[in-house]
């Protein structure tokens, strides 16, 4: 047994509100910047929906993935290595710039410079890419809230895997969000497509990042991930990926997204896991094995003999610590509530979802039922408006029984915790019935929803015996439209705009103070801006408001 950790995060769909702040946030953070317009680090896609880049999940027409050879054995679904010599300079399983959106911004200046006349201007829209005017056909969030209508919903490559037909008028059917980061997968194929070995998976955390320096813009990782979390660059030739914010989790804070997710759906935590038998794991013949297969992969962080191991190798009594305490462990492990996403790509993900059951109850309230009694939940599950095939074809490789079992916990935990706000006696026979205690119900509700900031984020921070050689080093990054490099200039249309602003990319928690200052470094002689990766969104941070006028001076 080899023990390693895993940083992994959990996300509570019930508490999505599709607000796309983490979008936002993540963008500003770190892809703002030229060559990056069309990329989304993080994103929020309604279901059903065609997702972004458009129907990535249909593997067989991306091929990204590992899937199983005659003799059982894992192989990348995109071919070996002779297939990608073949394919080098001319890859065909690339999404088009078409499958994501050509991005664009508005003509400002005609609205402002316009001669005086009977009509309005018109900010005509121009590409990012070119400068030239374009028409808005597509986006990163066009099936926004069912925007696409029934006309592109039935493009959805996980709704045409479903055996029976879902209604698609805007009155009848389901919808429900989905946010999207990196998997970072312990068993990742984009590390394994990467020909230059510039993808590669950190040890101490397994966290997923692109040496850009080693980066040949050969672009097999974007094939290769069956999430396509990979984007090419087009300004620097380099790919680049979620980085899991490490320069902000090295010194203990959560990324950037849960940070600033206003739904506070988000947990991270830490995973003890046995890499050794990460290869058996995801090998196993029939798909729907594979959750189950995941789940005996994450070990004990409590078993005497796991903690032995640990320390073996090297592991800390700081992380062991937060792998007890870890959030992510007790709902994918402990309580099994969160499940993976598309465990049948056999990469074994490490963001896990818990499914939504929020329209259950919303249709039982509809109805004038007690929307919390047990009795009224369990049934209604079996008739739930998001179909339970949709959300196995998503989490279970099509296995209902497990997600039946998810939203029948989720439903106990309810009505359960609605006897006790009443002031009725608490009914032992409800988690019971779900293979639970009382005990155990009653923290699965604490951390589902009424956990504080430390119970949702238990971070450990990098190796203290590591610090001074970390400390200041250089940004490999620090290339032309690179996040480390001084701006030069500006133009109108497909180049980054504002006032340089010099970026320091922290990588040890020595310098936390940086992290959690509202003033970026070297910005003593620039104007003041908030910087969303240096606020740790405690307080308010100077600048983030416009000062009163007694504090500018003025009477």
């Amino acid at each position: 047994m080899k023990v390693m950790a895993q940083l992994a995060m959990v996300m509570n769909l019930d508490k999505c509100i599709g607000c796309h702040t983490c979008s936002v946030t993540c963008k500003q953070a770190w892809t703002n910047r030229t060559g990056m317009e069309y990329v989304w680090f993080n994103n929020v896609e309604t279901r059903p929906g065609q997702g972004y880049p458009r129907t990535y999940q249909d593997q067989e027409k991306w091929r990204g993935g590992w899937e199983l050879n005659k003799r059982g054995r894992l192989k990348l679904k995109g071919g070996g290595r002779l297939r990608k010599l073949l394919t080098i300079f001319a890859n065909p399983k690339l999404p088009s710039i078409r499958d994501y959106y050509e991005p664009w911004t508005y003509d400002y200046e005609k609205l402002t410079s316009a001669p005086l006349g009977d009509q309005m201007p018109v900010a005509q829209p121009r590409s990012l890419i070119s400068g030239e005017p374009m028409k808005i056909e597509w986006s990163a969030n066009w099936d926004d809230n069912l925007a696409g209508g029934p006309e592109l919903a039935v493009q959805d490559p996980v709704l045409a895997k479903l055996s029976r037909d879902i209604k698609l008028q805007f009155e009848q059917t389901f919808m429900f969000y989905l946010p999207r980061i990196c998997e970072h997968c312990l068993n990742p194929s984009c590390v394994a497509s990467c020909p230059s070995g510039a993808m590669y998976k950190r040890a101490e955390d397994g966290i997923v990042l692109v040496d850009q320096d080693a980066c040949r813009g050969w672009r097999m990782c974007v094939s290769g991930c069956p999430y396509k979390k990979v984007y090419f660059n087009h300004k620097t030739g380099k790919a680049e990926k979620c980085t899991f914010c490490y320069p902000r989790v090295e010194v203990g804070l959560p990324t950037v997204c849960s940070e600033t997710c206003v739904g506070r759906l988000r947990y991270i935590g830490l995973f003890l896991y046995d890499a050794d038998a990460v290869l058996a794991a995801a090998s196993v013949q029939d798909p729907k094995d594979l959750y189950a297969a995941q789940l005996d992969v994450l070990l004990d962080p409590h078993d005497p003999s796991v903690i032995r191991a640990a320390e073996l190798e090297g592991i800390s009594a700081e992380w062991i610590d937060a792998a007890q305490r870890s959030p992510v462990y007790k709902l994918a492990k402990e309580y099994r509530v969160a499940l993976p996403l598309h465990p049948e790509y056999r990469t074994m993900p490490m963001v896990w979802y818990i499914p939504p059951l929020s329209p259950v109850v919303d249709a039982l309230r509809e109805t004038g039922h007690d929307a919390e009694e047990s009795g009224n939940l369990f049934g209604a599950i079996e008739s739930l408006r998001i179909p339970i095939e949709y959300l196995a074809e998503l989490f279970t490789a099509g296995d209902t029984a497990v997600v039946d079992g998810v939203l029948r916990r989720l439903a106990a935990m309810r009505s359960y915790q609605r006897d006790l706000n009443l002031g009725r006696p608490a009914r032992p026979d409800i988690p019971a019935g779900v293979g639970m205690t009382e005990a155990s119900i009653s923290a699965m509700y604490r951390l589902l929803a009424i956990a504080k900031y430390d119970d949702r984020y238990v971070i450990p921070t990098a190796y203290e015996e590591t610090g001074r050689q970390l400390e200041e080093i250089g940004c490999s990054l620090d290339y032309e439209g690179g996040p480390g490099m001084y701006l030069t200039g500006s133009k109108p249309f497909g180049e980054a705009s504002g006032r340089p602003v010099p970026v320091a990319v922290e990588t040890f928690h020595a310098l936390r103070h940086r992290q959690t200052d509202d003033q970026v470094a070297g910005e003593e002689t620039v104007a003041r801006r908030v910087n969303l990766l240096n606020w740790d969104g405690q307080g308010t941070p100077a600048g983030l408001f416009p000062p009163r006028r007694d504090e500018a001076g003025e009477s």
